[in-house]
């Protein structure tokens, strides 16, 4: 599973405009949402499952360079057991 963390912004309008990008992503990547993106500290998180983790790293690099999203996102790699958000291997989004 990869997380997709977001910083909180005052502006939220972004967060239906990825929710509802993920369902294109969806197709194009073979991913699937694992969860609703909730608010976790000062993140927004998305959660996505069910590819490879090169294929869900991918699909997060479209999130995070996607318009009107906030800037400093990343993502952490992760497993979908994981006793808390936020627990695996960071790495920097988009990835090159």
């Amino acid at each position: 599973m990869v997380e997709i963390h977001f910083p909180v912004t005052a502006e939220d309008e972004w967060i239906d405009d990825v929710g509802d990008f993920m369902i294109d992503l969806e197709d194009e990547f073979g991913i699937t949402e694992y969860e609703d993106g909730e608010e976790v500290g000062d993140d927004y998180v998305f959660f996505i499952a069910g590819a490879s983790e090169r294929r869900l790293l991918a699909a997060a690099s479209r999130v995070a360079t996607r318009k009107g999203v906030p800037a400093g996102a990343y993502a952490m790699v992760t497993d979908t057991e994981a006793a808390k958000v936020g627990m695996g291997r960071r790495v920097r989004l988009p990835v090159r």
